[in-house]
């Protein structure tokens, strides 16, 4: 015998028949009085048997898990986590080094102060993506059982959203507010942009410096709202050549909180800074939302931003919080995050304990003693020394190469030697500053098919700038290569889909001559752009410029100016373009070249694949920052050099220097047994020069750094014997050299 339904089923299935009876009543009232001809009878029969006959509503049955023994706890908290996760009602910050168990010890943390008492539902814990919550309080399940799940877990967004809906009516934010995604935000934005004429920068005085973009104005408002600094020190610090418009951009801005008011939405940053509102300036809604958390535990401390900050301080007035965090791994500045949150906690909290994870339960001794010594040298930070009781390992390696093809073909030979001896390639993971810093590597990984995963951006022959200039190199060496001339015509100014076509079609009537696109019919702003193109690509084929790095060094005569008019962050861009150009110089020939990229760059380097033990095994490479939270077996941070660790930009600022060290110090602790660091001697100055210069160690690898290291360097390849000249010689190569001259 089936179950009898649960009651609040039948309720639903009891309210649903009776709305269906009454819709289907109206309707035929409405079909007898108007004789309205867009209801049909038999639409009429069919909505009472057919919403009448909805299946049989499911609940869930809740199960009561009961707590587990105690021997079902799994190993021992060592004495700090043990010591923090049974800690009073008092403020409380865990510092947890690197690998120092941090997530167990705030699982174990939760349930404590369940098992002391506390109701779970009175219990608030912040983590920065829901899955990090969950995964948490999954875990604690196996600690105190089923009552975990009643915990209030969440991001900040999300616990955000909840009160706003629960309070914000009473603050005048009606209940049936949208929330904006990033698509849709941009696109309002965009809206107000173009309603201020910022949209056609033909209508803008030709003096005037192009306008910020939707994504980039969105950015500006973001930063803004999240740090609560003036905008015009936002748009100074991070996109200080748009500061000509600070007025303007202010305005923008006011229109565009008034659109959200109007119609009644929210983005991601008004939840955040409503909360915060309702905290600050609501004195009784204030004490309702305080009222319903007993304590409260935020995850990643260092990462959190000042309006999160401020939101915690208004909200845990009673001291009854915890954080975690590691003042060595605050690497998110550019987001808005800052250091003096978990810093300056103790002086926002008086009577805050201090807990410190110095354990390491991932790296050996060897690896510890350089991180240690590495970040030892921030400026301002809580002191700990990170310890274990691994046996075994060496010190890591700090290898010095000729150049950026010597560390390429130092890595991937590691690499190799160890998948023979039995590493997972899913296990090792190369490092670096910035995305464009692994195209040399992404080159050869894929010409040695070696499958790989990039992090943190576009794979290097994916992004859009750089299939723009093997797009040119691709119409000289094929004329009639129709999907590149496209791509290229319409990445001219005022060239839009017909013109672009009408283009194309004067090509194929004038044998692929580049000139005919010079004579095809377009708007005004378009003919210098047209123009330009043709002369450029016709005076490049009349010369038959073959060297693939003087081709795009040519090309990006007309490019660049393209880039920096298309694009808001075309600085790294810039650089990526630099970086296929010191490629293209290893390359005797356009075709060579071409042929090894690959004429349509692979979407994922798994395509090329051989030598891995199953589907998931490869290579990882990763930005430093994409990197944090994760472990491999071996690591290599490659490119160690001053003006990449630190990066050339921060070079005059101490908190951005600092900043860098922690960026670096990250990436290292990423190591568990095997720690490579490669620092080219030479490297390109610039990109419009093909000389080498001397490069600088990073000068975060001091001397006390680099005696925990063990430095390495690669024995030249010996050319092969050449034979013995048994005969007498062909001819006086020396004689020679000196009749030149008029010697004898």
């Amino acid at each position: 015998m089936p179950s009898s339904p649960h009651p609040s089923a039948l309720s639903t299935l009891d309210s649903t028949v009776l709305f269906a009876s009454a819709l289907s009543t109206l309707l035929s009232s409405l079909h007898q009085m108007f004789c309205y001809p867009n209801i049909p009878r038999s639409l009429l029969a069919s909505i009472s048997s057919g919403m009448a006959d909805l299946p049989r509503i499911h609940l869930p049955t809740h199960r009561e898990i009961p707590a587990p023994a105690d021997q079902a706890l799994g190993p021992a908290l060592n004495a700090a986590q043990a010591a923090a996760a049974s800690h009073g009602d008092t403020p409380l910050l865990i510092v947890a080094g690197a690998g120092s168990g941090k997530t167990r010890t705030l699982i174990h943390r939760v349930a404590h102060l369940i098992g002391r008492g506390v109701p779970p539902g009175r219990i608030l814990l912040l983590t920065f993506t829901r899955r990090a919550s969950q995964e948490m309080l999954d875990r604690c399940q196996r600690l105190v059982g089923s009552a975990s799940q009643q915990v209030q877990g969440g991001t900040f967004h999300g616990i955000a959203h909840k009160l706003l809906r629960r309070f914000g009516p009473a603050a005048g934010l009606a209940a049936d507010f949208t929330i904006l995604d990033q698509g849709d935000a941009s696109d309002l934005m965009g809206l107000a942009r173009a309603d201020m004429g910022f949209a056609e920068s033909a209508k803008l005085p030709k003096s005037a410096p192009r306008f910020p973009r939707a994504e980039t104005l969105l950015g500006i408002y973001s930063k803004h709202i999240n740090t609560d600094r003036p905008i015009a020190d936002v748009i100074g610090e991070q996109w200080p050549h748009f500061l000509a418009w600070t007025g303007d951009i202010e305005s923008l801005f006011r229109d565009y909180v008034r659109r959200k008011g109007e119609r009644n939405l929210l983005d991601y940053d008004d939840l955040l800074l409503s909360w915060a509102l309702l905290l600050e300036q609501a004195p009784p809604i204030a004490e309702q939302i305080r009222a319903l958390y007993d304590h409260v535990l935020v995850d990643e401390y260092q990462d959190t931003n000042p309006l999160q900050s401020r939101i915690l301080r208004a909200l845990c007035r009673s001291g009854r919080i915890t954080v975690v965090g590691d003042d060595a791994q605050s690497i998110y500045a550019f987001r808005g995050a800052t250091i003096r949150n978990i810093l300056d906690f103790p002086r926002q909290f008086p009577g805050t304990e201090i807990i410190t994870l110095e354990r390491n339960y991932r790296s050996v001794a060897p690896i510890l003693e350089t991180t240690n010594t590495l970040i030892s040298r921030s400026r301002e930070r809580y002191s700990k020394q990170l310890w274990t009781e691994r046996t075994g390992g060496e010190p890591p390696w700090l290898v010095t190469v000729r150049d950026e093809h010597e560390q390429t073909r130092f890595v991937v030979d590691r690499i190799l030697a160890l998948h023979d001896e039995g590493m997972p390639l899913r296990e090792m993971a190369v490092l670096f500053r910035a995305g464009y810093l692994s195209a040399d590597l992404e080159i050869e990984l894929a010409n040695r098919r070696i499958p790989y995963e990039k992090w943190g951006g576009l794979k290097f022959l994916e992004a859009a700038h750089i299939k723009d200039i093997l797009a040119f190199l691709r119409v000289l060496e094929n004329p009639r290569d129709e999907v590149s001339w496209y791509r290229l015509l319409r990445l001219l100014p005022g060239v839009g889909d017909a013109t672009a076509r009408a283009a194309v079609l004067l090509l194929t009537e004038h044998h692929w001559s580049p000139m005919a696109i010079g004579a095809v019919r377009a708007p005004t702003r378009a003919r210098p752009a047209l123009h330009a193109l043709s002369a450029l690509l016709d005076g490049m084929q009349r010369v038959n410029v073959q060297a693939p790095a003087e081709a795009i060094r040519l090309v990006r005569q007309l490019y660049d100016p393209i880039l920096r008019a298309t694009y808001d962050d075309a600085m790294p861009r810039t650089a990526d373009l630099d970086q296929l150009e010191m490629i293209a110089a290893g390359y005797p020939d356009r075709s060579t070249f071409l042929a090894a990229l690959a004429l349509e760059p692979p979407s994922n380097t798994q395509d090329l694949a051989v030598g891995g033990d199953d589907e998931s095994d490869a290579l990882i490479l990763s930005t430093a920052h994409s990197a944090k939270g994760k472990e491999w077996d071996a690591v290599f941070v490659i490119w160690a050099a001053d003006g990449i660790f630190p990066m050339a930009r921060t070079a005059d600022k101490e908190d951005e220097v600092d900043e860098e060290r922690r960026l670096l110090y990250v990436a290292m602790t990423r190591a568990r047994d095997q720690l490579y660091v490669t620092y080219p001697l030479h490297s390109y100055p610039s990109r419009t020069s093909a000389d080498f210069a001397f490069g600088q160690l990073s000068r975060f690898l001091d001397p006390g750094v680099r005696a925990t290291m063990q430095r390495v360097t690669l024995g030249a390849d010996m050319p092969p014997a050449l034979p013995s000249m048994r005969d007498a010689p062909v001819i006086d190569l020396r004689a020679l050299l000196r009749g030149r001259l008029g010697a004898p």
